[in-house]
C-alpha cells in the first residue's frame, strides 16, 4: 500500500483519468469492480482520489495515464521537440493541478500532471487502485527514444520475458515506472492501465455482470492477469 501526499518525479504515471459516454453507467460499473465512489470528477477508495472519471462524447474512450511533471508547460515544449505533439495545451484543471494531453511520435496518447492541490492518485499499489502502465506499440523505437529523451529515462531489458520485445522505463533514481512493449501486431500504439486486485477472476466475473466483457485471462510471471473490456469499450488490465 501506498498513500501519496506529494508530487511525484518526473515521468511518474500518477493520474489515470476515463472520459466514459454514461457517466452514470459507468459509476455503476467501477463502483461494482473495483469498489470505488465518486464525488464530482474523481473516483475514491477511502474517500482518497484514485483516478478520474467524466462524461465525453466523441470516439471510444480509453483511459489515459498522467506523468508527473514539476512544470507543465516546460516538459509539454519538450514532447514537439522530441517528435511528440501536443492534443492539448497545458492548462489549469481548477485547483487541482495543471494538465496537457499529448501523442508521442508513434500515436500513443499520455497525459502530463503538475499537482497543485492534488499531486495526483492518493493511493496506489494497493487492490482498486493504480498498479502500472505499460506501453505497447508496433514502433517501439521511435518510442523508447522520444520517452527517454522528453523524460530522462534509461532503459532495461526483463528476462522473465523471453521471447518478448519489452525494456523497463526508469527514471534517473533507477525508479521503474512502466515499460514499452513491441508488438508488431498491436492494432494501434496505447498505454495499458493495470490495477491491483485481491482475487482478478473475480473482479472479472463482477465486470461481465455488470455489462463488461473479459478479453484474456492468463497468468503470467506476474500474477494472475485478467483484461477486461468496459460497457463502452475502454479496456484495461486486473492483476492479482
Amino acid at each position: 500500500m501506498s498513500t501519496v501526499d506529494r508530487n511525484q518525479p518526473l515521468g511518474t504515471p500518477t493520474w489515470i483519468d476515463l472520459a466514459a459516454p454514461d457517466l452514470r453507467r459507468a459509476q455503476r460499473f467501477y463502483g461494482a469492480v473495483l469498489g470505488w465512489t465518486f464525488d464530482g470528477g474523481h473516483c475514491l477508495l477511502r474517500d482518497l482520489p484514485v483516478a478520474g472519471l467524466r462524461q465525453a462524447a466523441g470516439p471510444r474512450p480509453v483511459w489515459t495515464v498522467y506523468f508527473a511533471t514539476d512544470d507543465c508547460d516546460g516538459t509539454a515544449k519538450a514532447v514537439t521537440a522530441a517528435g511528440g505533439k501536443l492534443v492539448d495545451q497545458p492548462r489549469d484543471d481548477g485547483e487541482h493541478a495543471r494538465v496537457a494531453v499529448a501523442e508521442d511520435p508513434t500515436g500513443a496518447r499520455f497525459g502530463l500532471w503538475q499537482g497543485r492541490e492534488l499531486p495526483g492518485a492518493r493511493l496506489v499499489n494497493e487492490p482498486s487502485t493504480l498498479m502500472r502502465n505499460d506501453l505497447v506499440t508496433p514502433a517501439p523505437k521511435p518510442a523508447r527514444d522520444f520517452y527517454c529523451e522528453v523524460f530522462a529515462f534509461t532503459l532495461d531489458g526483463n528476462e522473465d520475458l523471453t521471447g518478448v520485445d519489452f525494456t523497463f522505463l526508469r527514471r534517473p533514481d533507477g525508479h521503474e515506472i512502466g515499460g514499452i512493449i513491441g508488438d508488431p501486431s498491436a492494432a494501434a500504439p496505447a498505454w495499458g492501465t493495470l490495477f491491483l486486485a485481491t482475487d482478478a477472476d473475480a473482479a472479472g466475473a463482477r465486470a461481465v455482470e455488470h455489462g463488461g466483457e473479459i478479453v484474456e485471462a492468463q497468468d503470467s510471471p506476474y500474477g494472475r492477469m485478467v483484461t477486461i473490456k468496459d460497457p463502452f469499450g475502454a479496456e484495461f488490465v486486473l492483476g492479482s
